[in-house]
């Protein structure tokens, strides 16, 4: 065997999500992309705001800026951050809490090389992006799945029933990916205690990573918890991938709470593991581009209007959900309880979900509406058709 065997099963059960895309581009270089409806992938079909553009213009344009910087990234760009987020969390942050990375992506890969040892588990509550397993393995940590409530919120009993004195953090992911909930603030307080007391009974810091690049798209005037609020361990990693369109160009932070345990170290921590995993910094133009968009967004009420259109026809042929507070999915109960089977029936359609075993849930299946308005109404009689099939 030519590569390592463990990359070799990591390859075997690598995510559903980029399968269905892959199959995707296959069908639609077949049938024309006109004539498949691809809901696999959250890759925003929104163009990025004007001033993003603008601002993108302007950073380019200056030639004197593309040297390495310090590898927590530009001190003006982390303070500019730090400024907007201080008033997002209500906690005082300066550039100090904040490093830049390549993604959200990027930042849970550093923290997770800070805090983990061989051995060491990591939470997170289904149903989950589970990418997450990858990145614990990346650095000899295990990810240990926690089922959440019937209606997506987090089961904070079950969660506290997982650790163990190997446990370094629990993941949560609010707008959650893949089901559209936003965890309320109740919850947010209630697995704070749980955390605080279980830090104190093994010993050892349990951190909570919050997983938010869906922070700002929510809908019905829900509010998304400040995370560094109620809880002193308490790392942020983000992206602004979601809500300004722009996920190919790979930028995000970290942010930690400055009164976490340990702060200089795991601070310090984090910066190096950013350079030594090949980091080494966040893209230096995109740094510079988004320094003057703290807190700008795509309009979230176009994502509201393909949210409602969707869920009222697919309500109308009987399929089966709870309506996404936040996000760009919908995630919903699939057909006879078969996930595979009604990802199948909808292939035939030429329509491309993803199982909801590709987030550790199986029985229900994810739609990522970040696409067309043609999409959405091009693929609506599809989905009668496949629901009428599994019916009979």
């Amino acid at each position: 065997m030519a590569i390592s065997e463990r990359i070799q099963t990591m390859m075997s059960g690598s995510s559903f999500i980029r399968k269905m895309f892959e199959t995707g581009s296959e069908l639609k270089n077949q049938y024309g992309s006109e004539n498949v409806f691809d809901f696999s992938l959250g890759n925003p079909s929104m163009r990025p705001p004007d001033v993003f553009n603008e601002s993108l213009l302007k950073a380019a344009s200056d030639h004197l800026h593309h040297a390495y910087m310090p590898n927590a990234g530009y001190p003006e760009v982390r303070t500019s951050v730090a400024r907007f987020l201080s008033k997002e969390q209500h906690v005082p942050l300066t550039e100090k809490n904040i490093i830049m990375t390549t993604g959200a992506g990027g930042a849970l890969n550093i923290i997770l090389k800070t805090i983990l040892n061989p051995g060491d588990t990591v939470i997170a509550s289904t149903p989950c992006f589970m990418e997450y397993k990858f990145y614990c393995d990346n650095h000899g940590g295990t990810l240990v799945l926690a089922e959440g409530t019937e209606d997506f919120n987090l089961n904070v009993s079950a969660i506290e029933a997982a650790i163990t004195p190997q446990t370094a953090a629990v993941i949560i992911n609010s707008p959650n990916n893949p089901s559209g909930r936003v965890y309320p603030e109740e919850t947010i307080k209630e697995l704070s205690a749980m955390l605080s007391r279980k830090s104190r009974d093994t010993g050892r810091t349990i951190y909570l990573i919050s997983d938010e690049p869906y922070r700002k798209i929510v809908y019905d005037g829900i509010t998304v918890p400040s995370i560094l609020d109620h809880y002193n361990n308490s790392v942020i990693c983000t992206s602004y991938s979601k809500d300004l369109s722009i996920p190919g160009e790979r930028i995000g932070w970290l942010a930690v709470h400055p009164e976490a345990d340990d702060f200089e170290n795991l601070i310090s921590g984090t910066i190096l593991c950013n350079r030594i995993l090949g980091y080494v910094n966040a893209p230096a133009l995109m740094q510079r581009t988004i320094a003057e968009l703290q807190g700008v967004s795509v309009d979230i009420g176009q994502y509201k209007k393909k949210r409602d259109l969707l869920v009222d026809e697919l309500q109308k042929m009987g399929y089966r959900f709870r309506v996404p507070e936040g996000t760009f999915y919908l995630f919903v109960k699939a057909p006879g309880g078969d996930d595979l089977k009604i990802v199948d029936e909808l292939l035939q359609e030429r329509i491309l979900v993803v199982p909801g075993r590709g987030f550790s849930y199986p029985g229900f299946f994810r739609i990522a509406y970040c696409v067309k308005d043609s999409v959405i109404e091009g693929s609506l009689p599809g989905f009668k058709r496949a629901l009428k099939r599994i019916e009979k």
